[in-house]
């Protein structure tokens, strides 16, 4: 599950100085378990975000690496796979609503899960790859791309997304800025593992109210044009597909972005299992699914390299990437983010305010 750096007689890559001065914790018992009983977690027993006063470090490893490896700009480059993947994945959820409504329960829900959830899930992060503007040089045609993609998805989103996604990423962690973040009702609601398992089961629906509890934004044009055309495509999909392929439609959302083996990136990216450690990595299959969004460590060094170029950019620059724990199966990291009572929704680095960035 978490992979720990090589030892010192292993032979590692040293990490760059730079870097080298935010703490680290080696275990030698091996992960999970020394991870998971780590005393400085079972110790601090916090019941709060783990508050710092420190700039996130992606910043600084991005200069650290174009500065030795410069050819990295050859991967920021527009990727056109990612359109043709994400209209193929758009026919095949329309195809399967309409064979799907007609089947039993069970099959329904099944499929819902499986097949739907799974590829609701990739059109999502489809919609994350072009709030980049990694599928085409036109910042319009992206935009457009992502409303056609949130149309399966039947809640329109795919804009508004964009918006608060930037905030995360130049405010990583910053009170009041990034909504990827619990608020402080999620996290006295949600302690005991049966309120972590309905949070979990839920986090869709967090994820879309969150926002409007710590940053609501006024819209604008894009914001209306993306909740016509998705309103307009669910009136489409109930008149002339079926009522029960709208439902269809809802439901993959919920069950694929909720208890679903690739919705634990949702927990495996900033979740502070290791303490001091705010990103994670994620080597595992279903980067397949999820366009190579488990390398989230590389994504935040470099938001303008397209999912395709992320495993290159792991394999230019090991020196920087191999020398930090990572993840290689999401089911774990939800199990033990449900039964391990020091994992919690409060399990989140936070920043008061935005820390000005230091010149190299």
């Amino acid at each position: 599950c978490f992979v720990m750096p090589p030892k010192e007689s292993e032979g590692p890559k040293q990490q760059p100085a730079a870097l080298s001065s935010y703490p680290r914790v080696s275990f030698e018992d091996g992960p999970p378990k020394a991870l998971l009983h780590h005393p400085l977690i079972e110790l601090e027993n916090r019941r709060d975000f783990h508050w710092v006063d420190t700039h996130e470090p992606h910043d600084l490893r991005r200069k650290e690496i174009l500065k030795k490896y410069p050819q990295v700009r050859q991967f920021m480059q527009p990727t056109v796979h990612t359109a043709f993947l994400s209209m193929g994945i758009v026919i095949a959820q329309f195809l399967m609503a309409n064979w799907v409504q007609h089947q039993s329960w069970p099959i329904f829900f099944l499929v819902a899960w499986v097949f739907g959830g799974t590829l609701n899930h990739t059109l999502q992060l489809s919609q994350h790859e072009l709030s980049h503007h990694l599928a085409f040089k036109s910042a319009w045609a992206n935009r457009l791309l992502a409303i056609f993609c949130n149309a399966p998805t039947a809640v329109p989103s795919s804009q508004l997304f964009r918006r608060y996604h930037m905030d995360h990423h130049q405010n990583q962690g910053v009170h009041g800025i990034d909504t990827d973040v619990p608020i402080d009702m999620e996290l006295w609601l949600f302690q005991s593992r049966i309120g972590k398992l309905l949070w979990l089961s839920l986090q869709v629906a967090f994820y879309a109210g969150r926002p409007q509890f710590v940053k609501p934004l006024t819209w604008q044009f894009w914001d209306y044009l993306n909740a016509i055309l998705v309103l307009a495509s669910n009136v489409f999909t109930a008149i002339f597909i079926g009522p029960w392929a709208l439902f269809y439609f809802l439901m993959c959302n919920v069950l694929g972005l909720g208890v679903h083996p690739c919705a634990g990136h949702f927990i495996a990216e900033h979740y502070e299992f290791m303490p001091h450690q705010e990103t994670y990595s994620y080597y595992g299959f279903c980067n397949y699914f999820n366009l190579n969004v488990g390398y989230h460590n590389e994504h935040h060094d470099f938001p303008r390299v397209s999912w395709v170029n992320l495993p290159r950019l792991r394999a230019l620059a090991p020196e920087w990437y191999e020398t930090i724990p990572y993840y290689t199966s999401y089911v774990k990291v939800l199990w033990y983010f449900l039964a391990h009572p020091a994992m919690g929704t409060f399990s989140r680095v936070k920043r008061e305010t935005r820390v000005p960035k230091k010149k190299l």
